[in-house]
C-alpha cells in the first residue's frame, strides 16, 4: 500500500505548510510557513518527524483524512475533538492509523488554528527550499481540497511525551513591539500605542492581523515603498493598524510604527475575531 494520505473534507481551510523559506525577500517573495510554528513542532516531535516537516495546517478544524497505509498522526494546536473512525481519541498525543482509518478534527474550542503531523511528513514538491502553501503569491502547494491525495515521506519512530497541554487562545493579547522605523510619523508613537486598544477583525488572515478600535495619529502623506519584515505594524491613513504575518508582502508604502516581537507572532495567529489586542512598547 502506498503512504498517501485522501483528503475526505477540507473543513474551512487546510494548507501545508512547514516553517516557510525565509530569506527570499530580495525576490518579492514572503516567508510564509506555520502561523503558530510552536504547535507544527510539537505535532512533528509526537509522530518522530524532524521539527520542520510539512504538515496541514487547519483554519477552523472541520478536516477528514484517510490514511491509505499504516501511520502515525497527531494534532496539536488548540484544544479540539479528534477521532478515528467515529471513536474519540486524543489530541497532543500520537495516534495510530491502520490502512483505511479516517481521522476527523472538530472546531477547535478556543483559537484558530489546529495542525495535523503525520509520520515522514507531507511529501509534496519543494518550492524554494519550502513546501509551504504561500497565498499572497501562490507559492508551493494549492490549498487542499476535497480527493486530494498526499505523499508522505519515510516514518522515524514516534516519541509521544507524558503531559503535552493544549493550546489556549486568550481573550486578551498584550504585545511587545519595538518602534520603529516611522515611529516619527506619530505624534507620541509610544504613549499613542501604550494608551490604544483594538480588536482582531474578521477581515485578517494570514498576510496581516487587521486591528480594529484606536485610530493612530499620523503625519499625512505616504512613504515610498519600502522592505517590510514580518511582524512590522503598518497604519494606514485611517490609522488602524494591521500586524503582518507570514504570507505579508515584501514591500509597503505605508509607515510602520513597530515590530511584534517574533516570538509572540504566533498568539496573534490564533486569535479569533475579537479578540481584544494592546501593544508594549519595549527597548
Amino acid at each position: 500500500m502506498s503512504r498517501t494520505v485522501t483528503i475526505v473534507r477540507t473543513g474551512p481551510q487546510a494548507l501545508v505548510q512547514d516553517l516557510g523559506r525565509p530569506g527570499h525577500a530580495h525576490l518579492g517573495v514572503p516567508p510564509s510557513g506555520a502561523v503558530d510554528p510552536h504547535s507544527l513542532k510539537l505535532a512533528n516531535r509526537l509522530v518522530g518527524n524532524r521539527e520542520g516537516a510539512a504538515c496541514l495546517e487547519l483554519l477552523l478544524g472541520g478536516l477528514a483524512v484517510r490514511a491509505g497505509a499504516s501511520c502515525t498522526a497527531a494534532v496539536t494546536g488548540p484544544s479540539v475533538e479528534v477521532r478515528v473512525n467515529g471513536a474519540l481519541a486524543d489530541s497532543h498525543h500520537p495516534l495510530h492509523l491502520g490502512a483505511g482509518d479516517v481521522l476527523e478534527i472538530g472546531t477547535p474550542r478556543t483559537g484558530l488554528r489546529s495542525y495535523l503531523a503525520l509520520s515522514g511528513g507531507v511529501d509534496v514538491p519543494e518550492e524554494l527550499g519550502s513546501r509551504s502553501t504561500d497565498l499572497l503569491s501562490g507559492i508551493g502547494p494549492d490549498p487542499l481540497r476535497d480527493d486530494d491525495v498526499l505523499p508522505l515521506g519515510s516514518p522515524g519512530p514516534a516519541c509521544g511525551a507524558d503531559v503535552v497541554p493544549p493550546h489556549h487562545a486568550p481573550h486578551r493579547l498584550q504585545l511587545p513591539l519595538r518602534l520603529g522605523p516611522r515611529d516619527d510619523w506619530f505624534a507620541d508613537a509610544e504613549t499613542q500605542l501604550r494608551r490604544g486598544s483594538w480588536t482582531v477583525s474578521d477581515r485578517s488572515n494570514r498576510v496581516g492581523a487587521r486591528l480594529h478600535g484606536t485610530a493612530l495619529t499620523r503625519r499625512d502623506g505616504e512613504i515610498p515603498s519600502e522592505g517590510m519584515v514580518t511582524g512590522a505594524v503598518q497604519v494606514p491613513p485611517d490609522g488602524q493598524p494591521v500586524v503582518f504575518l507570514n504570507d505579508h508582502p515584501t514591500t509597503g508604502g505605508y509607515p510602520v510604527i513597530g515590530v511584534v516581537d517574533h516570538d509572540h507572532l504566533r498568539f496573534l495567529g490564533q486569535a479569533r475575531p475579537g479578540t481584544v489586542v494592546t501593544f508594549r512598547p519595549v527597548g
